[in-house]
């Protein structure tokens, strides 16, 4: 029997439930031990949103929307410093909310709300470091 893709799970439960896969949205999301609700995803998401979105290579991934263009998203992983352009059409649902060790986490709740605008001031110096360590690595070699 085929593999139901997400999308299809969404369209047909109308949301979808896994256990995060990578370490991406860390400190927010914890690999292979939260879970993410994902529900289907008006046309009008907004900064802050985490959608999940299916690159042309099949992989999904789910990261926040740093900026909305006119014609695509601006997305980042919380422990990422890449920005990647994502084209609207791409989008497969976005985070209602998750569960950490039985406890869950609206995205519309304050203590969350806080987490991101605490995620949005810091950018920078996740880029700096980011940068010195890729800069010791070639010093190195390696």
């Amino acid at each position: 029997m085929e593999d139901k893709k997400i999308e299809d799970i969404i369209k047909e439960k109308g949301f979808y439930v896994a256990t995060v896969v990578g370490d991406s949205m860390m400190p927010m999301l914890h690999n292979k031990k939260d879970l993410v609700k994902i529900v289907p995803a008006d046309s009008n998401l907004k900064e802050n949103d985490i959608p999940l979105y299916k690159r042309p290579t099949g992989e999904y991934v789910l990261h926040r929307i740093i900026a909305v263009k006119r014609k695509y998203y601006i997305i980042c992983g919380d422990n990422r410093t890449h920005k990647e352009k994502v084209p609207f059409d791409w989008i497969v649902g976005v985070l209602e909310e998750f569960e950490r060790n039985g406890a869950t986490y609206k995205t519309d709740n304050a203590e969350y709300l806080n987490y991101v605008d605490k995620m949005r001031k810091t950018f920078w110096k996740r880029k700096l470091k980011n940068n010195v360590i890729k800069i010791k690595r070639k010093i190195r070699g390696k």
